[in-house]
Order: C-alpha cells, then sequence, then structure tokens
C-alpha cells in the first residue's frame, strides 16, 4: 500500500482502460479491496450524496472519476437540481481531462431522469453517464436503482448518480460517497488565488472495498489518474458563520462608562 500522509493509505479508483471504454485492462497494484481485480470489474453504479446545499464538491469528484475518452458523455438532470448545483460550465471541463462532447438534458420529473440514464446506459457509444436528482422522490428506489445497476452492468457503460438533499435512502449503487467542499489548495502562482479543489471524501458503502474517509483532490499527473490522492487538511478556519442567530438585546454587552 502507498502512503504519503498521517491520513492513511492512498486508494486508487477505477482506472479508465487503456484503448476504449469498456475494454478491458490492467489495474493498479495497490488498488484497495481486490489488487488483481481488473476495471471491468470495479462497480459501475455510484451514488454521490451532498452534505450541504449549494456544495459544487459532488459536480468535481463525479468529473475526476469520469473516463477520458472521445465518446460523449451524457449528463441527465431534472429541474430541481439545475436550480440547486447549475449547469455544467463545458470549457472547464479541460481542467478535468475532459475533452468529449458533452450532451446536456434537463427534465422536469425524476423518472425522467431514471428512464434517461437506463437508455443511455444501454448505448455503448457513450462513454459514461451521470444523472442528478434531488430530494428522495419515491421513485428513486432499491428497485429503481438496481435496474440502473444491472442495466449498466451488462453494457459496461459506467453510471453515475448525483443525489443532492438525499438523508442516503436505500439504493442498489456499488459504490456510495458522501462528500463536502473543503478549502482548496493554495494556488502555485497566486496566493490570493484558489488552487485545486479539495474534498471531504466518505465512502461509507461499497461493494469489495473497505468503507473509508479521506480529504481528496484530483491528481491532473495523467501517469496516475484517477488516483484520490491525501493531502494534509488546510489550518485556515471558516472565514464566517452564515445564518448565525443574533444574540438577544437583553444579552448584548455594553462597554462601561468612565465615571465623572
Amino acid at each position: 500500500m502507498i502512503r504519503d500522509s498521517s491520513y492513511g493509505q492512498v486508494i486508487h479508483l477505477p482506472r479508465p482502460p487503456a484503448s476504449g471504454p469498456h475494454s478491458s485492462g490492467s489495474a493498479p497494484a495497490d488498488q484497495v479491496g481486490n489488487p488483481t481485480k481488473e476495471p471491468g470489474a470495479d462497480p459501475v453504479l455510484t451514488d454521490v450524496l451532498l452534505d450541504a446545499p449549494f456544495d459544487p464538491a459532488a459536480t468535481g469528484f463525479v468529473l475526476s472519476l469520469l473516463p477520458r475518452e472521445t465518446q460523449p458523455l451524457l449528463w441527465v438532470r431534472d429541474r430541481a437540481s439545475q436550480r440547486e448545483n447549475g449547469q455544467i460550465y463545458t470549457p472547464g471541463l479541460r481542467l478535468f481531462g475532459i475533452s468529449c462532447p458533452v450532451l446536456q438534458v434537463t427534465v422536469s420529473h425524476p423518472r425522467d431522469v431514471l428512464w434517461t440514464m437506463e437508455e443511455g446506459a444501454a448505448c455503448s457509444a457513450l462513454c459514461a453517464v451521470v444523472g442528478e436528482i434531488h430530494g428522495a422522490p419515491s421513485v428513486l428506489d432499491f428497485t429503481a436503482t438496481k435496474r440502473l445497476a444491472i442495466r449498466s452492468e451488462a453494457s459496461g457503460v459506467p453510471l453515475y448518480l448525483i443525489r443532492s438533499g438525499d438523508p442516503g435512502t436505500l439504493s442498489a449503487a456499488r459504490q456510495r460517497w458522501r462528500l463536502a467542499s473543503l478549502p482548496s489548495e493554495p494556488h502555485p502562482d497566486d496566493p490570493q488565488a484558489p488552487g485545486q479543489p479539495r474534498w471531504s471524501a466518505e465512502l461509507f458503502r461499497a461493494r469489495n472495498r473497505a468503507p473509508g474517509h479521506w480529504v481528496a483532490q484530483y491528481d491532473t499527473d495523467t501517469s496516475v489518474s484517477h488516483c484520490l490522492r491525501l493531502v494534509p487538511r488546510s489550518r485556515d478556519g471558516q472565514m464566517a458563520t452564515d445564518h448565525s442567530p443574533a444574540p438577544h438585546p437583553a444579552q448584548r454587552r455594553h462597554p462601561r462608562r468612565a465615571e465623572p
């Protein structure tokens, strides 16, 4: 196992095959769970949950997991997710090494997101399918996610489901992550500018892989791409506390006036 900080071992996420999005290849030697397992046997339905609303951590984390291929990427969301998470800024995808065409679809109901994801999973011309669903609607039950998992495993097209505002309902996803944003890495050229994003990544359910909690960031080194790199936590705290209750007037302390 590789260790590069006091936080523990580095885990390598499923690495894209060298030729084609669905061909098999050799896995990294230090992959957690099963060192000899090939990427084709890795989970292909991944849940990504958010700790707080309006947090872009899940989007950035999923972008770091996507295969670097030339086939189109299908990204579908419901309108509630679009209002909370926004749309993908496609020129910025190159920072994550993604240069493939992105097919963005916005629908009104979560069941349409599930239907689009299931149909996209059956299309071998796609490199991956990403879906966004807000809340925990009744249509997003264990049966629906099981259908996605079976369809994805049969076709080899990886699926990623971003679930904002979801408390963690049952799912048949092979990996389930909980994400939150952390202070970014210092910029190498401008100390006043943000650097590489960092996330608090908790793997709370997985098949053939031990759960854990890491500080992660996207590694731009192409030789070790898709590596969940462990980094030290920033010493900077919060700048301010939002929505903090104002003190009661009776509790406010006034400075003593000097005696005449």
